[in-house]
């Protein structure tokens, strides 16, 4: 008897894309975003496109952004994904608000998939776009702040058992997994541009940003505040609150015991709501993006987490 399975097709696999809205300051301070115009669809929408076979979403709208545009992005709030039909396929894209920071030396417009790039203010860009999706995406934009700051709390990646490690803790470092983590780590992180980096004083957690240090010339400093066995939820917490008032983009890199008490507690102080599952697994980071509030002090104007 034949098989009645043979033959038969599941759903169509997720397509997977990223993309931006890209923008700048424009006359008096206010946003101007950038639209391209697609010749093969005729159509004018935010620069977008689809991952890579195994590529993580943050390099892929970096990627996307500069093919398609020759700019440059830092990446800000994440804004709602955008889901529809394809040709028969389900399709999801991803987006963030983008600041323009420089004009690439790698690509330009006109190329392959753009022959023209326009910047707009917001009304006229609402007005062009071809599709309503990224009509409600605007809205979304023009919804928060555009100029944001980010604050990373990242815990440290793989240092292999504790309980096969003979000498002092603090000295342990990442294993194989964890260096591979650490570099790709490096790649993710340089997406929101130029950050602080600060460390616990651990060989892992230093460690695990040293590749990003390198990347951007930068040093890495270390902090008691973060260290397991100097430090207590609450002092670190503090600390990582004083970071997050000083409105400079930094990296805190610590560990798995305190981690959750880091998000949870600047969520409650900054009026945020606390996510379902606030603790991280190794090489894994959260990305509160920070925005000044009516007072002065910073608000959360967006919550992402990531994995290496």
């Amino acid at each position: 008897m034949a098989d009645p399975r043979a033959g038969s097709a599941g759903p169509p696999a997720l397509v997977r894309a990223a993309g931006a809205v890209l923008w700048r300051d424009g006359p008096g301070g206010r946003p101007e975003v950038a639209l391209i115009h697609r010749p093969r669809y005729d159509d004018w929408s935010f620069p977008k496109g689809k991952l890579d076979g195994g590529e993580h979403v943050l390099r892929a709208v970096v990627r996307e952004v500069e093919e398609e545009t020759g700019l440059v992005a830092r990446l800000g709030r994440r804004l709602p994904p955008v889901s529809y039909l394809h040709r028969d396929r389900p399709k999801r894209v991803d987006y963030w608000a983008a600041r323009c920071v420089e004009p690439s030396s790698a690509h330009t417009v006109p190329n392959d998939e753009v022959d023209r790039l326009a910047w707009l203010p917001v009304d006229e860009a609402a007005e062009r776009l071809s599709y309503s999706h990224d009509v409600d995406l605007l809205r979304e934009f023009t919804a928060g702040p555009a100029h944001t700051w980010p604050l990373v709390i990242l815990r440290h990646g793989s240092a292999g058992e504790k309980s096969a490690w003979e000498e002092p803790d603090e000295l342990r470092p990442l294993d194989a997994r964890g260096r591979a983590e650490a570099v790709r780590l490096s790649a993710l992180l340089r997406a929101y541009g130029p950050s602080r980096p600060v460390s616990s004083a651990t060989a892992r957690c230093l460690d695990t940003v040293l590749p990003y240090a390198r990347a951007m010339g930068t040093a890495v400093v270390t902090d008691a505040a973060f260290t397991i066995g100097d430090t207590d939820g609450e002092r670190a917490l503090g600390r990582l609150l004083e970071l997050a008032d000083g409105g400079v983009p930094a990296i805190v890199c610590t560990h798995g015991e305190i981690v959750a008490e880091l998000i949870t507690g600047l969520c409650r102080r900054l009026g945020e709501k606390l996510p379902d599952e606030p603790a991280l697994r190794k090489g894994s980071f959260w990305v509160a993006h920070l925005a000044g509030g009516e007072d002065g002090a910073p608000a959360i104007a967006a919550l992402e987490r990531h994995s290496a």
